[in-house]
Parts: structure tokens; C-alpha cells; sequence
């Protein structure tokens, strides 16, 4: 069975790669001191600062390690290439909820964006997979473990980030 491809927009991308550079170049190179000037300290097995630098250095490695498989397997959604007459990843989309009137938008990410205290909500959510392929004006009924909503679509757009 083949990989499952980390949808990534292209600005998620590019962020991902700067973190990636970031821990690679800065971040290993920091702790490697700060593990340095804890063994010049002396004994090594009550040495506080060695611990953290040594559970610092593990992090930035298993990060670094993760980053470096998503990226392996990516598929990159390239904003100003993104059909706007319906709903896809790279969408900052607008919806009404038909019970309340409430509008939220959100921007349609792969699963490896998500953030949702920024609104950024993944393609595989109940959210996300009920809108896609979806267009201005259609309702478009979503499944979640709150029971079903119904939303209308308000509005599709790139993001301007």
C-alpha cells in the first residue's frame, strides 16, 4: 500500500523547510554547546544542565526526524494554481451555519497544517472533507460527533497571507 502524501500549500511548505534549516544549522549547534560547557562542569551524573541539554538535544533530533518524513512524502498544493470556483485545499473559505446564522472562514489546509486557532482547518476533517469539491451557494451537510450541521457557502478565495 502506498504512503498517504502530506498535502502541504505552498506557504506551509516553505515554513516547514525554514524550520527544518533552522533546527539542522541553529538549534543543533546551540545545544552542542550548551552540552560542551555542561561537561566542563565536571560529574556528569548530577549534572542538571547536562539533563536538559541532553533531553534538548533528543527533541530537536525527533523533530528534525519527523520533519524530515513528512517533507519526504509531500504533495504540494500551489495557491495561485488552486481552481477558486470551488472548494479545495489552499481555499480560505466562507460559511454560514444554517441553525445560528454564524459565519466562520477557514483556510483549507492538509492535515499537517492544521491549526486551528488559526483557522486553519485540514481537508480530512468533518469540516473540511464535507466542503470540498463544494461551490458558492451549495449547502453542504457535515457529519461530526456533534450530531449533523448543515452549511451554506458564502465564499471562495485565495489566501492572501
Amino acid at each position: 500500500m502506498a504512503e498517504k502524501k502530506n498535502l502541504l500549500t505552498d506557504k506551509g511548505l516553505k515554513k516547514l523547510e525554514d524550520e527544518l534549516q533552522e533546527l539542522r544549522v541553529v538549534k543543533r549547534k546551540e545545544v552542542a554547546q550548551k552540552i560542551k560547557e555542561a561537561r566542563e562542569q565536571g560529574d556528569l551524573s548530577e549534572n542538571a544542565e547536562y539533563d536538559a541539554a541532553k533531553d534538548e538535544q533528543k527533541d530537536i533530533e525527533a523533530r528534525i526526524e519527523e520533519l524530515e518524513a513528512i517533507l519526504k512524502n509531500v504533495e504540494v498544493i500551489y495557491t495561485d494554481e488552486v481552481d477558486k470556483e470551488k472548494v479545495n485545499v489552499g481555499c480560505v473559505v466562507t460559511i454560514k451555519d444554517l441553525s445560528n446564522d454564524n459565519v466562520q472562514i477557514f483556510k483549507l489546509v492538509g492535515s499537517t497544517e492544521t491549526d486551528i486557532l488559526n483557522n486553519k482547518i485540514s481537508n480530512e476533517s468533518p469540516i473540511g472533507a464535507a466542503l470540498m469539491g463544494s461551490k458558492v451557494g451549495e449547502k453542504v451537510d457535515v457529519e461530526a460527533p456533534a450530531g449533523t450541521f448543515q452549511f451554506e457557502i458564502l465564499e471562495i478565495s485565495l489566501d492572501e497571507e
